[in-house]
């Protein structure tokens, strides 16, 4: 049997996130496939990273492109575009923006794991959160949306598969594309952690870049309010406003070793979990350390919180919604065991064995289909 050449593109590598995570299972999958992107940050790379094959495009050389990426949105198509691929047998694309419209050849089967249709596309308020920029260049920005999202459409329907990484995610694709995809939990690196040993101390904790949609705030008032010990790790723009919302029972370490982390989830009563994400790697860390999470009822939290078994969900994103749960936190008994084991169903083996099956499952029926032209044609 041939060997199936394998091309994984990706859209930006300047950062450290969920989806380069998945980038770096893809690159354990197929360590010979190359990964194509739009630029390339190699100080940001992670360690699994340092090894691959990497491509960027013409984008890699515009004077301070990493520093500033978010504001050359409008360039990222053409680049994706300029990307040589034909030849390959399967494209496998990480795409939260623009990695779903590279151009395959004819033959070539494309599986795009999808982390939320894009942003800035999409959802343009939230992207351009924080970007410094003049309210003219915002309004032309915004008015740029409008043939992205026309190019993001297209683009989507010409991949073969759309897997998303939460339940949230395929309800956004259904509404943004008007497709049915498939759903694969992202990895979770389950070896780096382990349940503690003796009994958790008396603090919440949060894990979490510092910027105002996390929703930090309702975790940082409502320990203050109640007067319980909070722990925040973590830096970010949003940062200086938390410290002035906070009581004298919350403590900000800002960012801390992989160790130190490990530690402190292993020791906390609980992960306070506020925001509403895609998915949310951190709640299954926190509990492959065995301990509960207390999370908003929204977002990617509905795939991985167990109400009563791992954690508590709060209803509404307010400071007295979150206190009320918070309050109520200790009158359940936890067993760390069962939370891990509920962690490992998350795996990165499981994200492997699903994935590995739905490409078996596409490059399979696509041979098929190969075989029976040919036959048809010999008629």
């Amino acid at each position: 049997m041939r060997k199936v050449k394998v091309a994984i593109v990706h859209d930006y590598l300047n950062q450290m996130g969920g989806a380069e995570r998945v980038v770096a299972v893809f690159h354990k999958m197929f360590p010979e496939a190359p990964i194509y992107t739009t630029i390339v940050d190699r100080d940001k790379l992670l360690p699994e990273l340092k090894d691959a094959d990497i491509h960027t495009t013409w984008m890699q050389g515009i004077p301070g492109i990493l520093r500033r990426f978010k504001l050359f949105f409008w360039l990222y198509p053409f680049a994706v575009s300029s990307m040589k691929l034909k030849g390959y047998d399967l494209i496998l694309s990480s795409s939260s923006a623009y990695a779903k419209g590279a151009r395959k050849g004819r033959d070539s089967v494309h599986i795009c794991y999808c982390h939320t249709p894009m942003r800035f596309a999409w959802n343009f308020e939230a992207y351009m959160e924080g970007v410094p920029v003049p309210k003219n260049v915002k309004r032309i920005a915004k008015w740029l949306t409008y043939p992205l999202q026309a190019w993001d459409c297209r683009n989507s329907k010409r991949v073969d598969r759309l897997i998303a990484n939460s339940t949230i995610v395929k309800e956004r694709i259904g509404h943004t594309y008007g497709m049915n995809a498939t759903i694969i939990f992202p990895p979770v690196d389950i070896s780096r952690f382990s349940v503690g040993e003796g009994d958790p101390e008396d603090y919440f904790l949060v894990v979490s870049r510092l910027v105002s949609y996390k929703r930090i705030d309702l975790a940082v008032e409502a320990c203050s309010r109640l007067g319980r010990k909070l722990i925040v790790i973590g830096d970010g723009p949003d940062r200086p406003r938390l410290e002035q919302l906070a009581g004298n029972t919350v403590t900000f370490l800002g960012r801390r070793s992989d160790e130190e982390v490990v530690s402190h989830m292993q020791r906390c009563k609980a992960l306070i979990f506020p925001g509403i994400e895609d998915f949310g790697i951190t709640p299954l860390e926190v509990n492959a350390c065995g301990r509960p999470i207390v999370a908003f009822r929204g977002g990617g939290a509905l795939d991985t919180v167990v109400a009563e078994r791992t954690g508590l969900f709060f209803e509404e994103q307010s400071v007295e919604s979150l206190a009320e749960t918070i309050e109520r936190f200790d009158q359940y008994e936890w067993d760390p065991a069962r939370i891990r084991e509920h962690a490992e169903a998350f795996g990165e083996h499981v994200f492997i064995e699903l994935l590995q099956s739905s490409i078996d499952g596409l490059m399979g029926a696509r041979e098929r289909g190969a075989k029976i032209a040919q036959v048809e044609g010999s008629y």
